[in-house]
């Protein structure tokens, strides 16, 4: 007799196939061929698994996502504008769908590793998990017996990459972002915003950062360690500005990167862009209301949304399909924060 209550996982182990196809076969899913689910039905009554409720031709039907978007203690708000809009569209296609969609914080450490787990997750109704923004440590057993449910990580990350996933093609961005530095004769360019051990996104557009300089064949490097936080940016920007005065351009990390930028110069009597020119990334809607108006790289926020929705639905539906990594593209938005310049030298 079972000293604890078998677990999905457990079923899943014991009929040898994958915690999600274990979830179809239950819940009585076409996708799941006959064989299958009577070897994960044979195993659920050894083990004294309760079957779902739903689990009649009734369960077909797909009701209910549920959204775990990540949640700074710093945070002032539950969702950012950034978030709030990946979100949005998130929220219509479930529309368009006609599904519930289900929302919890997802506290995350400086670093987006997440920290503790919402009550949500323990909603058998959710039929599949969007984890938005955040990095997932466990391993791929660990989150499947956490969420029994399917995943897909929309501007998230986990352990070797074993969830569908959709992104944002961080390093072209950056490194169009500083060519664009480059194209108007900046060749002093800071970098503010990243460190060597930041979220997998921030990394990458470090990255795009140095292989920009470097394609273009700039050796010098000018970066000031920082986190995303308003005030650590100002901070790191001050320090970099006040040891290196001859940098003329600066690559943000993202909008609220950029701001605080933008405040430090201020603070230091420079001028944006007389002198110093700026670049973001994300596109956040305040960005094109600040003075001046921010040039920084667009991201399609409620695509990403969008196409979570659409792939997680179709691994729902399709357990054993491969999995799918999206990059999302991204573009320059020119505004006025950028100078041209004659760089003599």
């Amino acid at each position: 007799m079972l000293s604890t209550r078998p677990k999905l996982r457990d079923v899943a182990d014991l009929a040898n196939v994958s915690i999600g196809t274990a979830s179809q076969a239950l819940n009585n899913k076409s996708s799941v061929l006959p064989k299958t689910r009577e070897r994960v039905i044979q195993a659920a009554q050894e083990l004294g698994y309760e079957l779902p409720i739903r689990a009649s031709s009734t369960a077909e039907k797909i009701s209910t996502l549920g959204v775990l978007v990540k949640t700074h203690a710093h945070q002032d708000t539950p969702i950012d504008s950034f978030y709030g809009a990946v979100l949005s569209g998130a929220e219509q296609e479930c529309k368009r769908h006609n599904i519930s969609l289900m929302y919890a914080s997802l506290p995350v450490d400086a670093l987006s590793n997440v920290i503790d787990w919402p009550p949500l997750t323990s909603d058998q109704q959710v039929d599949g998990w969007l984890i938005m923004g955040a990095f997932v440590s466990k391993t791929r057993g660990e989150l499947d017996q956490c969420l029994q449910k399917p995943v897909v990580l929309v501007d998230a990350y986990a352990l070797d990459s074993y969830c569908d996933m959709i992104v944002t093609d961080n390093w072209t961005g950056a490194y169009n972002a500083v060519v664009h530095l480059i194209d108007n004769g900046h060749r002093c360019i800071g970098l503010i915003g990243s460190s060597p051990n930041g979220y997998p996104s921030i990394r990458e557009r470090r990255q795009g950062y140095l292989n920009a300089l470097a394609d273009h064949g700039i050796e010098k490097t000018y970066i000031e360690n920082s986190s995303l936080h308003s005030a650590g940016a100002r901070d790191a920007t001050q320090r970099l500005l006040k040891r290196a005065p001859e940098i003329t351009g600066i690559f943000a990390c993202n909008d609220d990167v950029a701001i605080a930028t933008i405040h430090a110069a201020h603070d230091l009597g420079l001028q944006v862009p007389n002198d110093l020119s700026v670049v973001g990334f994300d596109d956040l809607e305040h960005s094109a209301e600040i003075i001046p108006p921010l040039t920084t790289i667009a991201v399609e926020k409620m695509l990403m949304g969008t196409l979570g929705v659409r792939q997680l639905l179709e691994r729902i539906k399709n357990p054993e399909r491969v999995l799918l990594k999206i990059a999302l593209g991204t573009r320059l938005v020119q505004r006025q924060s950028v100078k041209t310049i004659r760089y003599n030298g």
